[in-house]
């Protein structure tokens, strides 16, 4: 028979083995729970339907075909030649695949190639050696590369200035297209006086003449595409005649756009400064548009202001209001194998 004392003492301890035992199945529900005459009905878990892996569409990339030959500034070229043909194919892929640069060169190349090709005829350089602007610039006559060539033909400053381009702080002729594409003409008609060959002429532009004359003497071939060099002057005509190809037939290689996508030429009007300009945003204002305006199709201008201490005459082009302006219905389509819509 238990005293008040035990029975406090037991009291307690059944205390404590009910505490812990709650305790330790709040600690961890997933542990079964033992209830003396109690049943513990758990609440039923609603069925899971499974979920089937959605499809996806693996990733395809078509190698593209190479064809046998391919004809540039009026020779043709044979492809069959296994390295001939892989140096062409490696270029060709790089083309197709690097998408985004190769949709901005297709639309550019609707603005600018009615640009280029009067200047390239006029000169007596092939239409052909348009090309090698895209592959220098992606046809950007704002480009800069990382030895600070500059311009959409990518002239070096002493380079630029021997072929007759101004280069100063107020205003560099790099950035003109019409006059640094011109320059590029003089280059490459030198050069072709010297090799009687336009795959040498190009590849003297990567590197120049005088390298190119001295491999072609040294390793007794004819042409630059026979010479071992560097590698980007080795990848350099092959990448010019990859970007023909593209450009030449891009719904071939996977490329459709429609004729609202190309980049419209923007028409101007010009405009003659004989003398001082003290801010050319201010004469923007005057012609009528902003400076942003006046830049775009005016990237030569360098400054705020023209000096023009030597009193030169300087031609502007003031793009029409009109040009500026996107009209689905006055669309200018250069070349109709561009476009899945032509008509």
């Amino acid at each position: 028979m238990m005293n008040g004392k035990g029975f406090l003492t037991v009291s307690a301890l059944l205390f404590l083995m009910v505490g812990s035992l709650f305790a330790e199945t709040e600690a961890n529900p997933k542990k079964e729970k033992k209830v003396v005459d109690q049943v513990v009905v758990q609440p039923e878990v609603p069925a899971v339907e499974p979920v089937e892996a959605e499809e996806k569409t693996p990733f395809t990339a078509i190698a593209p075909e190479v064809p046998d030959a391919i004809e540039f500034c009026g020779k043709v070229i044979d492809l069959t030649r296994i390295d001939m043909r892989e140096r062409f194919d490696r270029e060709l892929m790089a083309m197709i695949y690097m998408h985004t640069s190769s949709l901005t060169l297709l639309k550019r190349a609707n603005r600018f190639f009615p640009m280029i090709e009067p200047i390239l005829r006029d000169s007596g350089v092939p239409d052909d050696i348009k090309y090698l602007a895209c592959i220098e610039s992606t046809l950007s006559p704002i480009a800069i590369s990382s030895s600070k060539a500059v311009g959409m033909w990518q002239f070096m400053p002493e380079t630029a200035k021997q072929f007759g381009l101004e280069v100063s702080g107020d205003v560099d002729e790099r950035y003109h297209v019409e006059k640094e594409t011109a320059a590029a003409c003089k280059y490459l008609k030198d050069a072709y006086a010297k090799y009687g060959d336009w795959p040498s002429a190009c590849a003297s532009y990567n590197i120049g003449t005088s390298r190119i004359s001295t491999e072609l003497q040294r390793q007794g071939v004819s042409t630059g595409l026979d010479l071992w060099l560097v590698e980007e002057t080795s990848r350099y005509v092959f990448r010019i005649l990859a970007c023909k190809e593209f450009l030449s037939h891009p719904q071939k290689y996977g490329y459709f756009i429609r004729k609202d996508q190309l980049y419209q030429p923007i028409v101007c009007r010009d405009t003659l400064i004989t003398g001082r300009v003290p801010n050319w945003i201010d004469f923007a204002k005057q012609q009528g548009i902003n400076f942003y305006d006046l830049k775009l199709v005016n990237s030569w201008i360098r400054n705020d202001s023209l000096p023009n201490l030597e009193m030169k005459t300087y031609k502007v082009a003031i793009p029409l209001k009109e040009s500026l302006n996107f009209d689905k219905k006055k669309l200018t389509v250069h070349q109709k194998e561009w476009v899945i819509d032509p008509n």
